[in-house]
């Protein structure tokens, strides 16, 4: 627990597997993180990932019983899957587990969520969320994203280019937030009119 206290991952699980795969199908990659406190990164992309991944994010207590209940529902009636993961279910993933889906690595994902509720104020794992999560192939974090698509820093990311980047989130590998198709358009306009209801955390 004394870990999950103090942890400023340089690597997370994720980037750790990406390596040995990667290492595994073409010999090398290049992980390169710099890491961003949340004071730094620009306010737009703030609520632009809130708008985007987690609208209650301050609500809840790391599981979204309501987005969970849709999901539930829309499988039953079948609409479709949708996701239902909070920031924080996705931070416990992104940083302590492996990739694959299982049972097994849902009910850790579960129990490191818990910890991370406990331990960790909001601000910390969103932070912590910004400066790991995947952006598309070998981007990890806002600082790689927003250098790898605007060719800014994250502290500089206009209200828009924020917009662009959340709406790619839910498919970092297929959609391109300067490539956008017609999908993530009509995400990216949904975020735009959704992030002036989120709150700044600082």
């Amino acid at each position: 627990m004394s870990l999950l206290r103090f942890i400023n991952p340089p690597f997370t699980a994720t980037m750790v597997w990406d390596w040995f795969d990667n290492r595994r199908t073409s010999g090398i990659i290049v992980l390169q993180e710099s890491w961003q406190p949340l004071k730094d990164i620009s306010p737009h992309i703030r609520k632009a990932v809130l708008a985007s991944e987690d609208q209650r994010f301050l609500s809840h207590h790391g599981f979204d019983f309501n987005e969970m209940s849709q999901a539930i529902r829309d499988i039953v009636l079948k609409k479709g899957y949708r996701g239902a993961s909070t920031i924080s279910m996705q931070t416990a993933r992104t940083v302590f587990l492996w990739p694959e889906r299982s049972w097994l690595r849902k009910s850790a994902e579960a129990y490191y969520t818990v910890l991370i509720e406990i331990l960790w104020s909001k601000e910390r794992v969103l932070e912590i969320y910004l400066n790991t999560v995947d952006w598309g192939p070998r981007i990890a974090g806002i600082e790689a994203a927003s250098r790898r698509y605007f060719n800014v820093s994250c502290c500089c990311i206009s209200r828009s280019q924020a917009a662009s980047l959340a709406a790619i989130l839910p498919s970092p590998h297929k959609w391109s937030p300067i490539n956008p198709s017609a999908d993530t358009l009509r995400r990216r306009n949904r975020i735009l009119n959704d992030m002036e209801k989120m709150p700044l955390l600082s």
